[in-house]
């Protein structure tokens, strides 16, 4: 199984209101992210630390990726949370910006949604791109198979550090995890957006790393050119995880972005 996006551990204290648990910081324009399959939220603390600084409210839901029942595991049932929590909070409009599965639910949320979505971020996205749901079946128990895995996911090796993999090795060896990362990957593959984009009109910003080997550069490519008002940026020597490997140059292109588009 080809990793989506690494897992970390989360570092900021959560917020449990009901059904929903989640990280808020900062006072202004919302920005929902939403995190990759084994994403943790951790992997935005570039995006934390950056944004609340320039006016914007920065939240990440933690996303019940392991916690829905297993007829309910799947991009559109994830999608509707995400709408579902965007009415918990009270937003009328936000910002989405999602990384890997996080980018897949942000699309397919905005086409059910739009009227909740003045603009949408994706870096390393599924949706167009079938391999980017998993390659081969993960070999449980097979530490050194997961290292090699993380460390695919960026063109940096050394950042998959052994708090990395190990998360990942505790992921695909919980037995309860791994059917619904399965189940997820056979959702994902479904619901191709290829047909969809097209009349997807929000404005989109296409943030990729020139190295991803897990959503290649030629999917960023067919994003910009499906979707009608996008605009595509590349990071050098970035993987899969841009806003982890590259924080401050992410940062500064989406900033530049949402301050070209008055967001």
């Amino acid at each position: 199984m080809l990793l989506l996006i690494v897992a970390t551990r989360m570092t900021n204290k959560l917020k449990q209101e009901g059904e929903f648990s989640y990280l808020e910081i900062g006072e202004g324009t919302p920005i929902i992210i939403l995190h990759g399959l084994m994403g943790g939220l951790s992997n935005f603390d570039g995006v934390t630390q950056y944004f609340p600084e320039k006016g914007y409210k920065v939240i990440i839901p933690e996303l019940p990726i392991y916690k829905m029942s297993l007829l309910k595991t799947n991009v559109k049932n994830f999608a509707k949370y995400a709408s579902d929590f965007i009415d918990h909070m009270g937003f009328k409009e936000v910002i989405l910006l999602g990384n890997s599965l996080g980018g897949h639910i942000g699309l397919l949320c905005t086409k059910m949604y739009p009227e909740k979505i003045k603009a949408l971020v994706i870096t390393g996205s599924s949706g167009l791109y079938e391999s980017a749901m998993g390659e081969s079946y993960p070999k449980r128990g097979d530490r050194d198979y997961i290292r090699k895995k993380a460390e695919n996911v960026f063109y940096d090796p050394k950042i998959a550090t052994k708090e990395i993999v190990d998360d990942v090795y505790d992921t695909v060896n919980d037995r309860n995890k791994l059917i619904r990362t399965l189940a997820i990957a056979k959702s994902a593959i479904r619901h191709n957006m290829a047909k969809d984009l097209p009349s997807m009109n929000t404005p989109t910003c296409i943030i990729w790393g020139k190295n991803d080997n897990v959503t290649p550069p030629d999917v960023a490519v067919d994003f910009n050119k499906l979707l009608p008002d996008s605009d595509l940026y590349w990071i050098d020597k970035c993987g899969h995880a841009a806003m982890m490997e590259h924080p401050d140059e992410f940062n500064e292109l989406l900033f530049a972005w949402l301050q070209e588009r008055n967001f």
